[in-house]
Protein backbone atom coordinates (compact mmCIF):
# COMPACT_ATOMS: atom_id res chain seq x y z
CA UNK A 1 0.00 0.00 0.00
CA UNK A 2 1.35 3.41 -0.88
CA UNK A 3 1.91 5.98 1.82
CA UNK A 4 -0.62 8.34 0.30
CA UNK A 5 -3.46 5.81 0.70
CA UNK A 6 -2.75 5.54 4.45
CA UNK A 7 -3.07 9.27 5.14
CA UNK A 8 -6.01 10.87 6.95
CA UNK A 9 -8.49 12.56 4.65
CA UNK A 10 -7.49 15.97 6.00
CA UNK A 11 -4.12 15.61 4.29
CA UNK A 12 -3.37 15.90 0.60
CA UNK A 13 -1.80 12.77 -0.91
CA UNK A 14 1.87 12.84 -1.79
CA UNK A 15 0.87 11.91 -5.34
CA UNK A 16 -1.22 15.08 -5.66
CA UNK A 17 1.49 17.25 -4.12
CA UNK A 18 3.97 15.85 -6.64
CA UNK A 19 1.59 16.53 -9.52
CA UNK A 20 0.94 20.10 -8.39
CA UNK A 21 4.66 20.75 -8.05
CA UNK A 22 5.39 19.21 -11.45
CA UNK A 23 2.83 21.46 -13.13
CA UNK A 24 4.14 24.55 -11.35
CA UNK A 25 7.72 23.67 -12.28
CA UNK A 26 6.73 23.13 -15.91
CA UNK A 27 4.98 26.50 -16.10
CA UNK A 28 7.95 28.28 -14.52
CA UNK A 29 10.45 26.64 -16.84
CA UNK A 30 8.32 27.36 -19.90
CA UNK A 31 8.49 31.06 -18.96
CA UNK A 32 12.23 30.98 -18.28
CA UNK A 33 13.20 28.89 -21.33
CA UNK A 34 10.82 29.68 -24.23
CA UNK A 35 12.10 26.84 -26.42
CA UNK A 36 10.88 24.38 -23.79
CA UNK A 37 7.29 25.12 -24.80
CA UNK A 38 8.19 24.48 -28.44
CA UNK A 39 9.81 21.21 -27.44
CA UNK A 40 6.73 20.07 -25.48
CA UNK A 41 4.53 20.75 -28.52
CA UNK A 42 6.85 18.79 -30.82
CA UNK A 43 7.03 15.80 -28.46
CA UNK A 44 3.23 15.75 -28.09
CA UNK A 45 2.84 15.67 -31.89
CA UNK A 46 5.35 12.83 -32.29
CA UNK A 47 3.77 10.82 -29.47
CA UNK A 48 0.28 11.22 -30.93
CA UNK A 49 1.55 9.98 -34.29
CA UNK A 50 3.27 6.97 -32.70
CA UNK A 51 0.13 5.91 -30.83
CA UNK A 52 -2.03 6.34 -33.93
CA UNK A 53 0.31 4.34 -36.16
CA UNK A 54 1.24 1.60 -33.68
CA UNK A 55 -1.87 0.02 -32.08
CA UNK A 56 0.30 -2.67 -30.48
CA UNK A 57 2.32 -0.01 -28.64
CA UNK A 58 -0.85 1.77 -27.55
CA UNK A 59 -2.31 -1.49 -26.23
CA UNK A 60 0.90 -2.39 -24.36
CA UNK A 61 1.08 1.02 -22.68
CA UNK A 62 -2.61 0.90 -21.78
CA UNK A 63 -2.29 -2.62 -20.36
CA UNK A 64 0.62 -1.52 -18.17
CA UNK A 65 -1.24 1.56 -16.92
CA UNK A 66 1.30 3.87 -18.56
CA UNK A 67 -0.72 5.43 -21.37
CA UNK A 68 -2.16 8.25 -19.27
CA UNK A 69 1.19 9.25 -17.82
CA UNK A 70 3.05 9.88 -21.10
CA UNK A 71 1.99 13.52 -21.49
CA UNK A 72 2.70 14.41 -17.85
CA UNK A 73 6.03 12.63 -17.63
CA UNK A 74 8.97 14.85 -16.78
CA UNK A 75 12.33 14.64 -15.18
CA UNK A 76 14.40 17.52 -13.97
CA UNK A 77 18.01 17.99 -12.93
CA UNK A 78 19.60 20.11 -10.23
CA UNK A 79 23.14 20.48 -8.87
CA UNK A 80 23.75 21.09 -5.18
CA UNK A 81 26.83 22.43 -3.46
CA UNK A 82 26.82 21.16 0.13
CA UNK A 83 25.91 18.16 2.25
CA UNK A 84 23.32 20.24 4.12
CA UNK A 85 21.62 21.16 0.84
CA UNK A 86 21.42 17.47 -0.13
CA UNK A 87 20.10 16.49 3.31
CA UNK A 88 17.29 19.03 3.07
CA UNK A 89 16.37 18.26 -0.54
CA UNK A 90 15.75 14.65 0.54
CA UNK A 91 13.27 15.94 3.12
CA UNK A 92 11.66 18.30 0.58
CA UNK A 93 11.15 15.55 -1.99
CA UNK A 94 9.77 13.23 0.71
CA UNK A 95 6.81 15.61 1.00
CA UNK A 96 6.09 14.69 -2.64
CA UNK A 97 6.46 10.94 -2.08
CA UNK A 98 9.90 10.75 -3.73
CA UNK A 99 12.88 8.74 -2.47
CA UNK A 100 16.54 8.54 -3.44
CA UNK A 101 17.12 5.69 -5.87
CA UNK A 102 20.54 4.70 -7.21
CA UNK A 103 24.03 6.16 -6.86
CA UNK A 104 25.83 7.64 -9.87
CA UNK A 105 29.50 8.59 -9.88
CA UNK A 106 30.04 11.00 -12.76
CA UNK A 107 33.62 11.83 -11.81
CA UNK A 108 34.75 8.82 -13.83
CA UNK A 109 33.52 10.68 -16.93
CA UNK A 110 35.21 13.95 -16.03
CA UNK A 111 32.28 15.60 -14.25
CA UNK A 112 33.03 16.46 -10.58
CA UNK A 113 29.73 15.34 -9.04
CA UNK A 114 28.01 12.27 -7.70
CA UNK A 115 24.26 11.92 -7.92
CA UNK A 116 21.04 10.12 -7.15
CA UNK A 117 17.52 10.08 -8.58
CA UNK A 118 14.62 11.21 -6.42
CA UNK A 119 11.42 9.54 -7.58
CA UNK A 120 8.35 7.61 -6.40
CA UNK A 121 8.99 3.89 -6.00
CA UNK A 122 5.46 2.50 -5.64
CA UNK A 123 4.06 1.34 -9.00
CA UNK A 124 0.68 2.99 -8.45
CA UNK A 125 2.40 6.28 -7.55
CA UNK A 126 4.58 6.05 -10.66
CA UNK A 127 1.51 5.64 -12.83
CA UNK A 128 -0.13 8.70 -11.25
CA UNK A 129 2.92 10.89 -11.81
CA UNK A 130 6.46 9.53 -12.33
CA UNK A 131 8.21 12.89 -11.82
CA UNK A 132 11.87 12.35 -11.02
CA UNK A 133 14.77 14.68 -10.33
CA UNK A 134 18.38 13.77 -11.10
CA UNK A 135 20.16 15.43 -8.19
CA UNK A 136 23.93 15.96 -8.15
CA UNK A 137 26.22 17.01 -5.33
CA UNK A 138 29.41 18.88 -6.19
CA UNK A 139 32.56 17.06 -5.06
CA UNK A 140 34.60 19.96 -3.78
CA UNK A 141 37.48 17.63 -2.95
CA UNK A 142 38.04 17.25 -6.69
CA UNK A 143 39.04 20.92 -7.07
CA UNK A 144 42.82 20.61 -7.24
CA UNK A 145 43.57 24.25 -6.40
CA UNK A 146 43.47 24.24 -2.60
CA UNK A 147 42.88 27.99 -2.37
CA UNK A 148 40.03 27.91 -4.89
CA UNK A 149 38.52 24.91 -3.11
CA UNK A 150 38.49 26.78 0.19
CA UNK A 151 36.99 29.84 -1.45
CA UNK A 152 34.22 27.75 -3.04
CA UNK A 153 33.46 26.12 0.32
CA UNK A 154 33.19 29.52 2.00
CA UNK A 155 30.88 30.88 -0.71
CA UNK A 156 28.57 27.85 -0.52
CA UNK A 157 28.51 27.90 3.29
CA UNK A 158 26.92 31.37 3.24
CA UNK A 159 24.01 30.68 0.92
CA UNK A 160 20.55 29.47 1.93
CA UNK A 161 18.70 27.84 -0.97
CA UNK A 162 15.45 27.08 0.88
CA UNK A 163 13.00 29.69 2.13
CA UNK A 164 12.30 29.70 5.88
CA UNK A 165 8.65 28.94 5.15
CA UNK A 166 9.56 25.94 2.98
CA UNK A 167 11.62 24.56 5.88
CA UNK A 168 8.75 25.15 8.29
CA UNK A 169 6.31 23.29 6.02
CA UNK A 170 8.72 20.38 5.59
CA UNK A 171 8.93 20.15 9.38
CA UNK A 172 5.12 20.35 9.61
CA UNK A 173 4.84 17.43 7.18
CA UNK A 174 7.35 15.38 9.17
CA UNK A 175 5.65 16.10 12.51
CA UNK A 176 2.02 15.72 11.43
CA UNK A 177 2.39 13.08 8.71
CA UNK A 178 1.01 15.29 5.95
CA UNK A 179 -0.08 18.74 4.79
CA UNK A 180 -3.53 20.26 4.35
CA UNK A 181 -4.74 21.72 1.05
CA UNK A 182 -3.85 25.27 2.12
CA UNK A 183 -0.41 24.16 3.32
CA UNK A 184 0.23 22.32 0.06
CA UNK A 185 -0.54 25.43 -2.01
CA UNK A 186 1.94 27.35 0.11
CA UNK A 187 4.52 24.54 0.03
CA UNK A 188 4.53 24.30 -3.78
CA UNK A 189 5.05 28.06 -4.12
CA UNK A 190 7.82 28.13 -1.52
CA UNK A 191 9.60 25.01 -2.79
CA UNK A 192 9.58 26.40 -6.32
CA UNK A 193 11.78 29.30 -5.18
CA UNK A 194 14.68 26.86 -4.69
CA UNK A 195 14.60 25.94 -8.39
CA UNK A 196 14.09 29.40 -9.85
CA UNK A 197 16.69 31.08 -12.09
CA UNK A 198 18.49 34.09 -10.62
CA UNK A 199 20.40 36.32 -12.99
CA UNK A 200 22.55 37.83 -10.24
CA UNK A 201 25.74 35.93 -9.45
CA UNK A 202 26.91 35.79 -5.84
CA UNK A 203 30.56 36.09 -6.89
CA UNK A 204 32.69 38.63 -8.72
CA UNK A 205 33.57 38.30 -12.38
CA UNK A 206 37.14 37.39 -11.43
CA UNK A 207 36.03 34.61 -9.05
CA UNK A 208 33.56 33.31 -11.61
CA UNK A 209 36.34 33.06 -14.19
CA UNK A 210 38.59 31.08 -11.87
CA UNK A 211 35.75 28.69 -11.00
CA UNK A 212 34.86 28.43 -14.68
CA UNK A 213 38.46 27.64 -15.62
CA UNK A 214 38.52 24.83 -13.04
CA UNK A 215 35.34 23.35 -14.56
CA UNK A 216 32.23 24.98 -16.01
CA UNK A 217 29.99 22.91 -13.79
CA UNK A 218 31.82 24.13 -10.66
CA UNK A 219 31.07 27.72 -11.69
CA UNK A 220 27.42 26.80 -12.26
CA UNK A 221 27.02 25.32 -8.78
CA UNK A 222 29.03 27.81 -6.74
CA UNK A 223 28.22 31.17 -8.36
CA UNK A 224 24.47 31.49 -7.84
CA UNK A 225 21.86 31.89 -5.11
CA UNK A 226 20.42 28.45 -5.68
CA UNK A 227 20.39 25.28 -7.78
CA UNK A 228 18.30 26.58 -10.69
CA UNK A 229 16.56 23.77 -12.54
CA UNK A 230 18.87 22.90 -15.42
CA UNK A 231 16.30 21.17 -17.59
CA UNK A 232 12.92 19.48 -17.66
CA UNK A 233 12.57 16.46 -19.88
CA UNK A 234 9.42 15.19 -21.62
CA UNK A 235 9.21 11.53 -22.61
CA UNK A 236 8.85 10.73 -26.28
CA UNK A 237 7.88 7.45 -27.90
CA UNK A 238 10.22 8.11 -30.87
CA UNK A 239 13.31 10.10 -30.00
CA UNK A 240 14.77 9.71 -33.50
CA UNK A 241 11.73 11.49 -34.98
CA UNK A 242 12.03 14.31 -32.44
CA UNK A 243 15.77 14.64 -33.09
CA UNK A 244 15.16 14.87 -36.85
CA UNK A 245 12.36 17.43 -36.52
CA UNK A 246 13.94 19.73 -33.94
CA UNK A 247 15.72 21.89 -36.59
CA UNK A 248 12.31 22.53 -38.23
CA UNK A 249 11.32 24.30 -35.00
CA UNK A 250 14.51 26.33 -34.78
CA UNK A 251 16.07 23.97 -32.23
CA UNK A 252 19.58 22.58 -32.75
CA UNK A 253 20.00 19.10 -31.22
CA UNK A 254 23.23 17.62 -29.93
CA UNK A 255 25.21 15.47 -32.36
CA UNK A 256 24.25 12.02 -31.11
CA UNK A 257 21.52 10.44 -29.04
CA UNK A 258 22.97 9.14 -25.76
CA UNK A 259 22.35 5.56 -24.69
CA UNK A 260 21.50 2.45 -26.72
CA UNK A 261 20.71 2.52 -30.45
CA UNK A 262 17.24 2.50 -32.00
CA UNK A 263 15.70 -0.95 -31.54
CA UNK A 264 12.39 -2.72 -32.02
CA UNK A 265 12.38 -3.50 -28.28
CA UNK A 266 13.52 -0.36 -26.48
CA UNK A 267 15.87 -0.80 -23.54
CA UNK A 268 16.85 1.48 -20.67
CA UNK A 269 17.04 5.15 -21.64
CA UNK A 270 17.87 7.21 -24.73
CA UNK A 271 18.41 10.97 -24.36
CA UNK A 272 19.10 13.94 -26.56
CA UNK A 273 19.11 17.69 -25.91
CA UNK A 274 19.41 21.11 -27.45
CA UNK A 275 22.10 23.65 -26.74
CA UNK A 276 21.97 25.49 -23.46
CA UNK A 277 20.86 29.08 -23.19
CA UNK A 278 23.49 31.78 -22.91
CA UNK A 279 21.93 33.88 -20.17
CA UNK A 280 22.91 37.34 -19.00
CA UNK A 281 24.16 37.58 -15.42
CA UNK A 282 25.25 40.43 -13.16
CA UNK A 283 28.39 39.82 -11.12
CA UNK A 284 28.69 40.81 -7.47
CA UNK A 285 31.42 42.64 -5.62
CA UNK A 286 32.43 45.07 -8.33
CA UNK A 287 32.51 48.86 -7.98
CA UNK A 288 30.13 49.04 -10.92
CA UNK A 289 27.76 46.31 -12.06
CA UNK A 290 29.48 44.04 -14.57
CA UNK A 291 27.42 42.03 -17.02
CA UNK A 292 28.46 38.64 -18.28
CA UNK A 293 26.91 35.48 -19.63
CA UNK A 294 26.47 31.99 -18.24
CA UNK A 295 25.64 28.79 -20.09
CA UNK A 296 24.01 25.98 -18.14
CA UNK A 297 20.33 25.42 -18.79
CA UNK A 298 19.13 23.41 -21.76
CA UNK A 299 16.33 21.32 -23.21
CA UNK A 300 16.31 17.54 -23.07
CA UNK A 301 14.13 14.72 -24.40
CA UNK A 302 14.09 11.08 -23.35
CA UNK A 303 12.77 7.77 -24.62
CA UNK A 304 12.40 5.01 -22.05
CA UNK A 305 12.54 1.26 -22.60
CA UNK A 306 12.57 -1.88 -20.49
CA UNK A 307 14.63 -2.09 -17.30
CA UNK A 308 17.52 -4.54 -17.64
CA UNK A 309 18.55 -7.10 -15.03
CA UNK A 310 22.09 -7.16 -13.63
CA UNK A 311 22.97 -9.66 -16.37
CA UNK A 312 21.44 -7.49 -19.09
CA UNK A 313 23.00 -4.34 -17.72
CA UNK A 314 26.47 -5.93 -17.69
CA UNK A 315 26.05 -6.81 -21.37
CA UNK A 316 24.78 -3.29 -22.16
CA UNK A 317 27.69 -1.63 -20.37
CA UNK A 318 30.20 -3.85 -22.15
CA UNK A 319 28.74 -3.17 -25.60
CA UNK A 320 28.51 0.59 -25.03
CA UNK A 321 32.07 0.78 -23.69
CA UNK A 322 33.36 -1.09 -26.74
CA UNK A 323 31.89 1.55 -29.07
CA UNK A 324 32.83 4.60 -27.03
CA UNK A 325 36.37 3.30 -26.74
CA UNK A 326 36.77 3.20 -30.52
CA UNK A 327 34.63 6.05 -31.89
CA UNK A 328 34.84 9.45 -30.20
CA UNK A 329 32.20 12.08 -30.97
CA UNK A 330 33.15 15.72 -30.62
CA UNK A 331 30.89 18.57 -29.55
CA UNK A 332 30.62 19.64 -33.18
CA UNK A 333 29.27 16.27 -34.27
CA UNK A 334 32.44 14.79 -35.74
CA UNK A 335 32.04 11.09 -36.52
CA UNK A 336 28.42 11.11 -35.31
CA UNK A 337 27.33 8.89 -38.21
CA UNK A 338 30.17 6.46 -37.62
CA UNK A 339 29.27 6.28 -33.93
CA UNK A 340 25.58 5.56 -34.62
CA UNK A 341 26.41 2.87 -37.19
CA UNK A 342 28.91 1.16 -34.92
CA UNK A 343 26.46 1.30 -32.02
CA UNK A 344 23.77 -0.48 -34.05
CA UNK A 345 26.25 -3.13 -35.18
CA UNK A 346 27.64 -3.90 -31.73
CA UNK A 347 24.21 -4.05 -30.10
CA UNK A 348 23.13 -6.90 -32.34
CA UNK A 349 24.65 -9.02 -29.57
CA UNK A 350 21.76 -8.00 -27.28
CA UNK A 351 18.50 -9.76 -28.30
CA UNK A 352 15.87 -7.49 -29.86
CA UNK A 353 12.91 -9.63 -28.90
CA UNK A 354 10.77 -9.29 -25.78
CA UNK A 355 10.58 -13.07 -25.42
CA UNK A 356 14.34 -13.57 -25.74
CA UNK A 357 15.07 -10.75 -23.33
CA UNK A 358 12.73 -12.47 -20.88
CA UNK A 359 13.91 -16.04 -21.44
CA UNK A 360 17.57 -15.07 -21.12
CA UNK A 361 16.89 -13.09 -17.91
CA UNK A 362 18.19 -9.87 -19.50
CA UNK A 363 15.21 -7.65 -18.64
CA UNK A 364 12.41 -7.26 -16.10
CA UNK A 365 8.77 -7.98 -16.98
CA UNK A 366 5.36 -7.65 -15.39
CA UNK A 367 3.31 -10.86 -15.47
CA UNK A 368 -0.46 -11.19 -15.48
CA UNK A 369 -3.00 -13.97 -15.74
CA UNK A 370 -5.12 -13.61 -18.87
CA UNK A 371 -8.89 -13.98 -18.94
CA UNK A 372 -8.41 -17.20 -20.91
CA UNK A 373 -6.04 -18.50 -18.25
CA UNK A 374 -8.42 -17.66 -15.41
CA UNK A 375 -11.27 -19.35 -17.27
CA UNK A 376 -9.13 -22.44 -17.88
CA UNK A 377 -8.02 -22.56 -14.24
CA UNK A 378 -11.13 -24.55 -13.31
CA UNK A 379 -9.40 -27.45 -15.02
CA UNK A 380 -5.83 -28.64 -14.58
CA UNK A 381 -3.33 -26.20 -16.01
CA UNK A 382 0.21 -27.14 -17.05
CA UNK A 383 2.76 -26.44 -14.31
CA UNK A 384 5.30 -25.27 -16.87
CA UNK A 385 5.30 -21.45 -17.06
CA UNK A 386 6.51 -21.51 -20.66
CA UNK A 387 3.53 -23.67 -21.58
CA UNK A 388 1.23 -21.20 -19.82
CA UNK A 389 2.70 -18.38 -21.89
CA UNK A 390 2.49 -20.40 -25.11
CA UNK A 391 -1.20 -21.18 -24.51
CA UNK A 392 -1.96 -17.50 -23.80
CA UNK A 393 -2.77 -18.11 -20.14
CA UNK A 394 0.10 -16.02 -18.81
CA UNK A 395 1.03 -12.65 -20.34
CA UNK A 396 4.08 -10.48 -19.83
CA UNK A 397 4.95 -6.87 -20.63
CA UNK A 398 8.17 -4.87 -20.13
CA UNK A 399 8.72 -2.92 -16.92
CA UNK A 400 9.75 0.63 -17.85
CA UNK A 401 13.18 1.81 -16.74
CA UNK A 402 12.60 4.69 -14.33
CA UNK A 403 16.22 5.61 -13.62
CA UNK A 404 19.33 6.99 -15.31
CA UNK A 405 22.60 5.98 -16.99
CA UNK A 406 25.80 7.61 -15.70
CA UNK A 407 27.60 7.60 -19.06
CA UNK A 408 24.57 9.17 -20.77
CA UNK A 409 24.17 11.74 -18.00
CA UNK A 410 27.82 12.70 -18.29
CA UNK A 411 27.47 12.96 -22.08
CA UNK A 412 24.50 15.30 -21.72
CA UNK A 413 26.36 17.38 -19.12
CA UNK A 414 29.45 17.70 -21.31
CA UNK A 415 27.48 18.53 -24.44
CA UNK A 416 25.53 21.28 -22.75
CA UNK A 417 28.53 22.75 -21.01
CA UNK A 418 29.64 23.44 -24.58
CA UNK A 419 32.88 21.55 -24.26
CA UNK A 420 34.61 18.24 -24.74
CA UNK A 421 36.60 18.98 -21.60
CA UNK A 422 37.53 15.69 -19.97
CA UNK A 423 39.34 15.66 -16.68
CA UNK A 424 40.74 12.54 -15.07
CA UNK A 425 39.97 12.97 -11.41
CA UNK A 426 42.33 10.90 -9.28
CA UNK A 427 39.62 9.51 -7.03
CA UNK A 428 37.24 6.67 -6.52
CA UNK A 429 33.48 6.46 -6.14
CA UNK A 430 32.42 7.70 -2.71
CA UNK A 431 28.92 6.37 -2.12
CA UNK A 432 29.43 6.22 1.66
CA UNK A 433 30.12 9.96 1.86
CA UNK A 434 27.14 10.68 -0.39
CA UNK A 435 24.78 8.67 1.82
CA UNK A 436 26.13 10.34 4.97
CA UNK A 437 25.35 13.72 3.40
CA UNK A 438 21.95 12.47 2.25
CA UNK A 439 21.10 11.19 5.71
CA UNK A 440 19.80 7.92 4.28
CA UNK A 441 20.77 4.98 2.13
CA UNK A 442 19.87 5.14 -1.54
CA UNK A 443 17.45 2.51 -2.81
CA UNK A 444 18.81 -0.24 -5.07
CA UNK A 445 17.00 0.21 -8.38
CA UNK A 446 17.61 -3.38 -9.52
CA UNK A 447 16.08 -4.69 -6.30
CA UNK A 448 13.00 -2.50 -6.86
CA UNK A 449 12.49 -3.87 -10.37
CA UNK A 450 13.03 -7.45 -9.17
CA UNK A 451 10.42 -6.95 -6.43
CA UNK A 452 7.88 -5.63 -8.93
CA UNK A 453 8.50 -8.56 -11.27
CA UNK A 454 8.25 -11.13 -8.47
CA UNK A 455 5.08 -9.58 -7.03
CA UNK A 456 3.39 -9.59 -10.43
CA UNK A 457 4.34 -13.22 -11.03
CA UNK A 458 3.07 -14.29 -7.62
CA UNK A 459 -0.25 -12.51 -8.22
CA UNK A 460 -0.61 -14.08 -11.68
CA UNK A 461 0.13 -17.58 -10.44
CA UNK A 462 -2.29 -17.10 -7.54
CA UNK A 463 -5.00 -16.10 -10.02
CA UNK A 464 -4.29 -19.26 -12.03
CA UNK A 465 -4.35 -21.48 -8.95
CA UNK A 466 -0.65 -22.26 -9.29
CA UNK A 467 0.76 -20.40 -6.30
CA UNK A 468 4.52 -20.82 -5.91
CA UNK A 469 5.25 -21.73 -9.52
CA UNK A 470 8.42 -20.03 -10.72
CA UNK A 471 9.77 -19.16 -14.14
CA UNK A 472 12.90 -20.71 -15.53
CA UNK A 473 15.42 -18.81 -17.59
CA UNK A 474 17.89 -20.04 -20.17
CA UNK A 475 21.61 -19.40 -19.95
Amino acid sequence: MSRSSEMPQAFVSTDRIRSLFTEAMSQMYRTEVPQYGTLIELVAEVNAGCLENDPELRERLARAGELERIDVERHGAIRLGTADELFTIRRLFAVMGMQAVGYYDLSVAGVPVHSTCFRPIDEAALNVNPFRVFTSLLRLELIEDEGLRGEAEAILAKRRIYTPRAIALIERHEQNGGLTEAEVTEFVAEALETFRWHGEATVSAETYKRLHDAHRLIADVVSFKGPHINHLTPRTLDIDAVQARMPERGITPKAVIEGPPRRHCDILLRQTSFKALEETIIFAGDAAAVQGTHTARFGEIEQRGVALTAKGRALYDRLLASVRGEVQVGAGGAKAGAYDNELVERFKALPDSWDELRRQDLAFFRYSATSAGIAAAVNTLPDDPEALIAKGYLAFSPIVYEDFLPVSAAGIFQSNLGTDQQQNYATHSNRDAFEVALGASVQDELALYAERQAASLDAAMEALGLAGLQLKTVA
